[in-house]
């Protein structure tokens, strides 16, 4: 029997009109033969004169557009949710993706195949790669990304950046988005992982993705990713799983001294031209250097904003039009 996969691709007001549309073309052209698909694109409106929904609903996909902001990319999942059961299309499979999300043609076939023989996984996914290393900002985390790859593979704790990936449909429908969360996705992956469900890496696909091209941009970004870190402190679902809860807590905490990592500095020339066979790549030191600043500035800034009781700024990236 032919699976129901439901694409969701939420839309913040920041991004740019050509992005959404570039995304739309891109997601239409991914291979669902076999599946039946509905892609519905989340778009948080700017202004009453945000025409970025009709832009896209000529390529085809369905456009829910929301006139507030509340529970950001929780909220706007949620939302979707609702809007594909009044709708009638209840869901095998949800595909979570972002606009800049740009996935091989055959990432949700492998994706969904995965999940069919592995009835305890909740997710899966691929690798992830930088799509515009062009700056010093983006060519230090493009080294990062590759090292991810390298490490959740290998992991217990699989957790995809953006829930960007493909989850089973009865698991988010019973368990939904935790709105009140700046990490949406982590607080997901913890639920889940808690709950004993798994989730898997699928090899032989991609996701490229655009990767943050300022420092301020950076510190932005992590900050609102420390800051859901320490809101696990308040899961209860972690009561559940004492071991899984050290774990994830202990890797909380060591985020937050990002610091301590300043010694790996010394090797990494080697590394670097290990991995990449060109000395001008050798730079990435010094942009190591920086992102170890700004991370740990950033894990300092979400700890001081969580003890004072504080939310943070929800901010926007700037994009390239890819």
């Amino acid at each position: 029997m032919e699976k129901r996969v439901a694409v969701i691709v939420s839309v913040s007001p920041s991004e740019p009109e050509k992005v959404v549309e570039k995304s739309a073309q891109h997601i239409m052209n991914l291979d669902f033969d076999g599946l039946i698909t509905k892609i519905v694109y989340v778009i948080d409106l700017k202004d009453r004169n945000d025409r970025r929904g009709e832009k896209i609903r000529a390529t085809g996909v369905d456009v829910l557009e929301r006139d507030h902001r509340r529970g950001k990319k929780a909220g706007a999942i949620n939302d979707c949710l609702n809007f594909l059961l009044s709708s009638g299309f209840k869901p095998d499979y949800l595909v979570f993706f972002d606009v800049d999300s740009r996935p091989s043609e055959d990432f949700i076939k492998k994706c969904v195949k995965a999940l069919e023989e592995n009835r305890n996984a909740f997710i899966a996914s691929s690798e992830r790669i930088v799509i515009n290393p062009d700056t010093l900002v983006s060519e230090t985390l493009d080294l990062e990304y590759r090292i991810f790859n390298f490490l959740i593979k290998r992991s217990r704790f699989k957790n995809f950046n953006g829930l960007i990936g493909v989850v089973r449909g009865d698991v988010i429908l019973k368990y939904r988005m935790d709105e009140s969360s700046f990490a949406e996705d982590l607080d997901f992956s913890t639920k889940m992982h808690a709950l004993g469900y798994e989730s898997v890496f699928v090899e032989g696909t991609s996701i490229y993705e655009q990767a943050p091209v300022t420092w301020k941009d950076l510190f932005s970004q992590r900050k609102r990713w420390y800051y859901g870190g320490l809101q696990l402190f308040k899961n209860r679902h972690l009561r559940k799983n004492r071991r899984m809860a050290f774990e994830i807590l202990s890797a909380v905490i060591a985020a937050h001294l990002v610091i301590l990592l300043t010694p790996l500095l010394i090797l990494s020339p080697l590394y670097i031209l290990y991995r990449f066979r060109k000395v001008k790549k050798l730079r990435l030191v010094l942009g190591l250097a920086i992102y170890l600043l700004v991370n740990q500035a950033a894990a300092l800034a979400s700890l001081y904003s969580f003890m004072r009781g504080r939310e943070i700024e929800w901010k926007g990236i700037k994009r390239v039009e890819q």
